[in-house]
């Protein structure tokens, strides 16, 4: 349970700051200040944030048109949203406990 926990909150944590990063780097963009490297803001992603760099390039509409990397955040979130349902399936086949109700 402790385990879980912990998981939960460092995906929490590492969402918001991917979001946090992108929202930072559309102000620098607009303000011709200092960026964040696409290397750096696709680490934080693949590193867990996928979710939230994905609603914060959405939400502030930056980096949509921006190729290879939109193909590449695209690809990190989908790599983990299968990952995500494998560790689900496993767990269940393990004898962890089933949803309630009908699906």
């Amino acid at each position: 349970m402790i385990t879980q926990l912990l998981v939960a909150l460092y995906l929490v944590a590492l969402n918001l700051a991917a979001f946090w990063l992108f929202a930072r780097d559309k102000r620098a963009a607009i303000n011709g200040t200092r960026r964040i490297s696409e290397d750096r803001l696709l680490a934080v992603a693949f590193l867990g944030g996928s979710i939230g760099a994905k609603f914060g390039q959405l939400v502030m509409r930056h980096k949509i048109r921006k190729e290879p990397f939109r193909q590449q955040l695209n690809g990190i979130l989908a790599v983990q949203i299968v990952a995500a349902a494998a560790a689900f399936a496993l767990s269940m086949l393990a004898g962890g406990s089933a949803p309630v109700g009908p699906l």
